[in-house]
């Protein structure tokens, strides 16, 4: 036991640092200690046979059952020198007996016989860190020693301890996905469902084919779980081939389904808190009153009712107040709120009554409360008489001088006390003599009242006639005011007629200056395209005057070589003048050929020649003949018809369309024409 003892102490002492040595080494010693008890045995503790060997356990005498508090140290002197009473105390706490002194006394006074130990010292547990048996604690800023992790499949081998952990980024909110990178090439979504299940429950993986995936588990916390796994390398079976084996790293994944939730999941938050805090509100606003029921005969006569108790009066004066208000009052129900009314002016000598009693009540409070005080005010005068005579010089002498400071403090209370319920009682006693003078003015009046009561009762019968004149005059009012008002919407239905009038004839003006405003448009552009026509005449115009000074060229030019050449020569003469024709002007040929025969059609062919220039997909005759009749009304659709058929190398006729919708459209070859002659 000693030496169990000893060596605790010694460890507790070397590890913990809060304990003394003690001053002999047990294991050393091979002479027993004895304690003397109260019966005069001794107990005692011998070493083992083998007692140099101190890893070996001695054998332990049994301790009595009552204790250790029962061995004296009064008749046998110890070994164990004093001089340090702390590892004495030490050592007899692990005994569980109370530290007692050589004398008796005992060496610390926070000892607690009930537990058997000081509070400050615990015993010796072979359990405690530092004795080699179970290691100690493991501070909290030195990080956690992680260990393999055995799978079916493959093999968790930790990271290096003293590397930094591994970088993680920051976590998105309501993450519960993850990712894994470095993982075997070889590596399955079993083998990862096999390492990362124990992390919680998975809901979905998602493997890439270049070496990483992402893990979706069921709660937030298992992603906490997940990466502790962050920084083992993994081995699948006992392969150590590169595609076998990886360095697993995890971090937070941002999915869009975990932000989803966990916004679904704020919301019902959010809503619930709105709810509550509505609840709350709607539970500290005041109840809001009854509504007022609408006016019928029925309700009239139950409020009627009510007007006549006393405990509904409010209620239903209350009621009253807001069908008057609304408008109820007409002349169907004229009498039914006079009735009402009459009602609660009658109600107002009830009201009257209860005053007078009520005042009546406060004149017997009155009187008791003076009465009362009056009383009191004797006793204060008592006790002032007893401390006024207290303090004379036949018992003032007596007393020490705490006392008579007391009773002077005494005195002087009650004397203030005194003086203020006095002015409160003279208070009173005035305010009587007031109203009693008031009554005493009040009197002759009231003589004169009593002598005139039948000139009273008259005065009030007038009054009740005046008062049902006034009402009836008040009811023609409001006949007049109805007529007035009546009127008054008549008058307004013609107003608003006339409104709706110049309403109407101002929509029209502006219609009209709408209307003109598009009239003036078109005009405007009526004279830009006249404007264009006249130009494009001009055009003509000039294109005639060139085409009859050449035309009386050639003619001159004929007369000529058919004065030269003779009869011989005719046929010949065409072809001079073609070639002379087409080295000065296209429009010189359609001249010499026989098919125009006057300046007119050549004028014509001049006009039509150009409007199907500028239109080069073609033009009916009817758009032709259309254009022509803007210059010249007597233009006819035959004549220009059969001008364009004789002039084939100018223009032609093309068919467009099928069935009902063909169309004969002319177009302008001249140029064709010229190349083929």
């Amino acid at each position: 036991m000693f030496v169990e003892s000893g060596r605790g102490a010694a460890g507790r002492g070397a590890g913990a640092g809060g304990l003394n040595h003690l001053s002999f080494d047990p294991a050393s010693n091979s002479k027993s200690l004895q304690f003397g008890s109260p019966s005069g045995a001794c107990v005692s503790e011998s070493p083992t046979e083998n007692g140099s060997d101190p890893g070996k356990k001695r054998k332990r005498t049994n301790i009595p059952p009552d204790g250790g508090r029962s061995l004296s140290l009064d008749s046998i002197s110890m070994g164990l020198p004093m001089s340090d009473p702390t590892a004495w105390a030490t050592a007899m706490n692990n005994l569980g007996m109370a530290p007692m002194g050589m004398t008796g006394q005992p060496l610390l006074p926070d000892f607690d016989p009930a537990l058997g130990m000081m509070t400050g010292i615990p015993p010796i547990n072979p359990m405690m860190p530092g004795l080699g048996i179970v290691p100690p604690p493991i501070p909290p800023d030195m990080p956690a020693v992680k260990e393999i992790i055995h799978c079916k499949s493959c093999t968790l081998f930790p990271p290096n301890p003293h590397l930094p952990p591994p970088a993680t980024r920051e976590r998105p909110p309501g993450c519960k996905t993850v990712f894994v990178g470095g993982l075997p090439e070889n590596g399955t979504e079993q083998i990862i469902m096999e390492v990362f299940e124990q992390c919680g429950e998975v809901i979905a993986i998602r493997k890439s084919k270049k070496n990483f995936c992402h893990i979706r588990f069921a709660e937030e916390f298992m992603v906490d779980k997940a990466l502790y796994l962050s920084g083992y390398r993994i081995r699948l079976g006992s392969s150590t081939d590169k595609k076998d084996t990886g360095r697993l790293h995890v971090d937070f994944a941002q999915a869009r389904d975990d932000l989803y939730e966990w916004e679904c999941k704020q919301r019902m938050l959010a809503r619930e808190e709105r709810h509550r805090r509505r609840l709350e509100e709607e539970r500290f606003h005041p109840p809001s009153p009854p509504p007022v029921v609408h006016y019928s005969d029925h309700e009239c006569s139950i409020v009627a009712e009510k007007l006549k108790d006393d405990t509904k009066f409010s209620e239903a004066v209350q009621t009253l107040l807001t069908w008057i208000e609304r408008g109820e009052v007409n002349r169907r129900t004229a009498n039914n709120f006079y009735s009402m009314i009459q009602s609660a002016n009658s109600h107002i000598r009830r009201l009257v009554n209860e005053k007078a009693a009520h005042e009546k009540e406060m004149e017997e409070a009155k009187e008791k409360f003076k009465l009362a005080l009056s009383g009191i005010l004797v006793q204060f005068e008592q006790i002032v008489a007893v401390y006024h005579s207290a303090s004379k010089q036949k018992a003032w002498d007596h007393f020490t001088k705490a006392q008579r400071k007391n009773i002077s403090v005494w005195c002087k209370q009650a004397e203030e006390i005194r003086n203020i319920h006095n002015d409160e009682l003279m208070g009173i006693r005035r305010e009587e003599e007031m109203e009693m003078s008031d009554e005493e003015i009040e009197d002759p009046s009231e003589m004169k009242e009593t002598d005139e009561s039948a000139l009273v009762s008259q005065v009030e019968a007038l009054k009740e006639e005046n008062d049902s004149l006034r009402w009836q005059l008040d009811a023609y009012r409001n006949e007049v005011e109805l007529l007035k008002q009546e009127h008054g919407k008549a008058s307004r239905d013609e107003d608003t007629t006339k409104e709706q009038q110049l309403k109407l004839l101002q929509q029209a003006l502006q219609g009209m200056q709408q209307h003109l405003l598009k009239v003036q448009d078109e005009y405007k552009k009526r004279e830009a395209e006249l404007e264009k026509v006249k130009e494009d005449k001009l055009k003509i115009e000039t294109l005639l005057e060139t085409l009859k000074e050449q035309q009386s060229v050639a003619s001159e030019e004929d007369k000529e070589r058919d004065v030269t050449d003779g009869q011989g020569n005719e046929n010949s003469m065409p072809r001079v003048c073609a070639c002379s024709q087409e080295k000065e002007c296209p429009v010189e040929k359609t001249l010499s050929n026989s098919p125009v025969k006057s300046e007119r059609e050549a004028l014509l062919v001049g006009i039509i020649s150009t409007f199907l220039h500028v239109h080069p997909f073609g033009a009916s005759i009817e758009y032709i003949c259309s254009y022509l009749q803007r210059l010249d009304s007597k233009i006819c659709t035959t004549e220009v018809e059969v001008l364009m058929t004789r002039l084939q190398t100018t223009f032609k006729q093309e068919l467009s369309g099928v069935g009902a919708s063909l169309e004969k459209k002319w177009k302008f070859c001249g140029f064709d024409g010229l190349k083929m002659t």
